[in-house]
């Protein structure tokens, strides 16, 4: 069996060994009952969260989770089932269901497994590669607890305008994934994921304020500190008191990292395949065409050492590469797993499950850098609501953040709304900063966007 190399003391080994074990059972099962092709995908995952809020304890929760999916092609008739019970009886039964339900549904020319010979391999060695992804936290409840007191604690002392909370979280989780297929593909995974997160209150009535914090990786040593959360949590809160209203016009707008990523996740609906073979896109046959302006690119990063979403292979176990999306504002390619890509008339671009790590090229330094060229504009640090339209590329959303005169911030503003069209967006933005915000699998800076139009509030 192939496995992933783990220190003594783990038993991820042992319990990785299982699902494998559990997921040849489950394919010899499903050819004993007449099926052309199987898949099958096995996992485990353990956690635990804590919340406090005010100084107590509000919940603390331990999971453990378990899924099996199988799924069985007659033909090129697909049939799905899933389980958390490993009993005999209950595997035979979801096996049984997922042939009932093939043998009741209509051929798709585009339905089976990936194509064998993209399947990935691991080493020589039987091993897949390391990503470093897989941090244990020996934390128990009482530390957790512990840790997420400090951090609001740090966060409502910051300042007497601060007098409340909606509280502190800690959460720790492992998750341990086999899948498999017919092709005779079996391929492991583990990972770890850690988070420390407040969220504050400042004023009184109609005044009030809130907004927070949090920082995740996958190893404890990654985090930031409780007490530099609880900080930032308020430092931002106070940000926002006495917002003030911003005359209706066009803007430049800045979007802070945490939620520059947003627009990227909005060009990847796009051009992801399930909108492309509905053509429910506004970015139908855009595949060479110029979207961004020529010194952006974006490159998928599949390999990356303890990036947050790092796998060797896809999740119908095609093997990933680093490959570019977009190179000189040039959209290079689609983001496909087989059967989009087989309605389509291309191939799996190893993106079965969604992309890995997403790396956008900046073009600019920092935040800072980033302001003080903006002259007067918006820096945009929330966005609400969905106003989205996946087949035009409208864009209209609310938004909250602070007017800026003379590269400076001057105050906050909320209840406005920005708008335009993503293909205009895109085209539009002139710089990326440098700041890039590792909570996500979307690795950008702060984007500016050199005009959009802004409704204010008043």
């Amino acid at each position: 069996m192939n496995s992933v190399a783990v220190p003594a003391s783990d038993d991820s080994t042992e319990r990785l060994e299982r699902l494998q074990a559990l997921s040849q059972r489950l394919l010899d099962r499903c050819r004993a009952h007449g099926a052309t092709q199987a898949e099958v995908s096995c996992s485990e995952e353990r956690g635990l969260n804590v919340n406090v809020r005010m100084g107590a304890v509000e919940t603390v929760e331990a999971t453990r989770d378990r899924g099996i999916g199988v799924t069985v092609y007659l033909g090129q008739r697909k049939g799905s089932a899933s389980t958390a019970d490993l009993r005999e009886t209950s595997l035979e039964a979801t096996v049984e269901q997922a042939c009932a339900i093939a043998r009741f549904t209509e051929d798709d020319e585009a339905a089976g497994l990936a194509d064998a010979e993209r399947m990935a391999h691991p080493g020589a060695d039987g091993r897949w590669p390391n990503f470093d992804s897989w941090h244990p936290w020996a934390l128990d409840a009482d530390r957790a607890i512990d840790i997420a007191l400090a951090c609001e604690s740090a966060g409502r002392e910051a300042d007497p305008r601060i007098g409340n909370s909606d509280g502190a979280s800690v959460g720790s989780g492992e998750s341990l994934s086999v899948y498999a297929n017919s092709h005779g593909f079996v391929g492991a995974e583990r990972g770890t994921h850690h988070s420390i997160g407040c969220a504050l209150i400042a004023g009184e009535g109609d005044a009030m304020q809130r907004d927070g914090w949090y920082t995740s990786a996958l190893a404890e040593g990654d985090l930031e500190s409780p007490l530099v959360v609880g900080r930032h949590a308020a430092q931002r809160t106070l940000s926002r008191i006495d917002p003030r209203p911003l005359a209706t016009g066009e803007y430049p707008v800045l979007f802070a990292a945490e939620v520059a990523r947003s627009l990227i996740g909005h060009l990847l609906g796009a051009v992801s395949g399930g909108a492309l073979y509905r053509r429910a896109s506004f970015l139908l046959d855009s595949v060479g065409q110029s979207l961004f302006p020529e010194w952006l690119s974006i490159v998928e990063q599949p390999w990356l050492p303890r990036g947050l979403r790092s796998a060797a292979f896809d999740a119908e176990g095609v093997a990933t590469r680093e490959s570019s999306l977009v190179e000189g504002g040039v959209l290079q390619r689609y983001v496909l797993g087989s059967y989009s890509a087989r309605k389509l008339g291309l191939q799996s671009t190893a993106n079965a499950g969604g992309v890995h790590n997403l790396a956008v090229s900046p073009n600019a330094g920092g935040f800072e850098a980033l302001l003080s060229g903006l002259g007067r504009g918006l820096v945009v640090t929330e966005l609400m609501g969905q106003g989205v339209n996946a087949v035009t590329g409208d864009y209209s959303r609310g938004a909250a953040g602070f007017l800026v005169e003379n590269g400076e911030i001057v105050h906050p503003v909320d209840g406005i709304t920005i708008a335009g069209n993503l293909r205009a967006m895109f085209a539009a933005i002139e710089a990326v900063g440098s700041d890039v915000d590792p909570r996500s699998h979307i690795r950008t800076g702060s984007i500016l966007v050199g005009r959009m139009t802004v409704a204010g509030a008043g």
